[in-house]
């Protein structure tokens, strides 16, 4: 499993110290350094079975400097998003797991962490 994290967000600390009771196996990647390719990021959409705008962070600086709340949230923008996220990695919703069955979830909650680990098989 690996989780994707920014080390200054509160959510992504309680994630690894969830992860870290519960005795898991994982790996971090610090993703604003590791930067996610393209296809990295459509790899985990489709895992977490969403679309770039849902994990997209709205309020972030550089999205509204982008201006992304007016981008269509359609197939013909889907494209437009995802390279966004890969210039832009703050615009990365966090943190994200990626489980070894093949899933992914976007971990901001405990539920969402134990869901991810109940994965694991």
């Amino acid at each position: 499993m690996e989780i994707w994290i920014n080390p200054a967000c509160s959510k992504c600390r309680s994630a690894i110290s969830l992860l870290d009771a519960e005795g898991a196996d994982y790996t971090v990647r610090r993703y604003l350094e590791d930067v996610p390719t393209v296809d990295e990021i459509r790899d985990v959409l489709d895992r977490l079975g969403l679309e770039p705008w849902d994990i997209t962070r709205t309020q972030e600086a550089a999205a509204k400097e982008l201006g992304v709340k007016e981008w269509a949230r359609d197939a013909s923008a889907r494209e437009r998003w995802i390279e966004a996220l890969a210039e832009h990695p703050k615009l990365i919703q966090r943190p994200i797991i990626t489980a070894q069955d093949g899933t992914a979830v976007v971990a901001r909650t405990d539920e969402a962490v134990r869901d991810a680990l109940s994965r694991e098989g």
